[in-house]
């Protein structure tokens, strides 16, 4: 999976996080793989359920 950007879901709400986008408007840079951004700093931006209720989506 080298190489390829991955997605994450909360599975509160159902937002994903797709790592090739990043989150801008939270100081989150385009191609940040999930696992290296702090769980302090990420929060679902629709839910605000935190970074360890987000899973892996397999497409």
């Amino acid at each position: 999976m080298s190489g390829l950007s991955r997605k994450w879901r909360c599975r509160s709400c159902g937002y994903i996080y797709d790592e090739a986008l990043g989150l801008p408007e939270e100081g989150i840079a385009p191609g940040t793989p999930f696992e290296t951004i702090p769980e302090d700093v990420f929060f679902c931006p629709v839910c605000g359920t935190e970074k360890q209720d987000f899973e892996l989506v397999d497409y």
